[in-house]
């Protein structure tokens, strides 16, 4: 009986140490998003494993380096645009992560709404 409870015992601890595994989402990764009036053109961002960030297809709109604590996501950004820099840093609130989907709510009241984009390695 000892020998069956402890089998039991470790096959549970087994199982939710794969279970943990499995459901460990990260935000790591390229997102992007249609770009309105530009039928078939994405945009978005590349956040990185070491914390830095790009753009994808913003010429105007510059990302640096990301930061995440909890379900805050924060982005340093420079704008380039109408020939004016400003640097700083967005604060957006992670509303759903998915392998396959993010979706980011701003202090301003716009969400956005992301694809992981499809890795073309093989």
């Amino acid at each position: 009986m000892k020998t069956l409870l402890l089998a039991a015992t470790v096959l549970i601890i087994a199982m939710t140490a794969c279970n943990e595994k499995k459901s460990k989402v990260t935000i790591i990764g390229s997102w992007i998003m249609p770009i309105d009036g530009q039928p078939g053109k994405m945009q978005g961002i590349r956040l990185d494993e070491d914390g830095e960030a790009s753009s994808i297809n913003m010429a105007t709109l510059v990302y640096k380096y990301w930061e995440q604590q909890g379900d805050e996501l924060y982005l340093t950004v420079k704008s380039i645009g109408n020939g004016v820099e400003i640097e700083g840093i967005d604060t957006l609130k992670i509303e759903k992560l998915t392998t396959d989907s993010l979706v980011l709510n701003s202090n301003y009241g716009y969400t956005l709404r992301y694809a992981k984009e499809k890795s073309t390695k093989p």
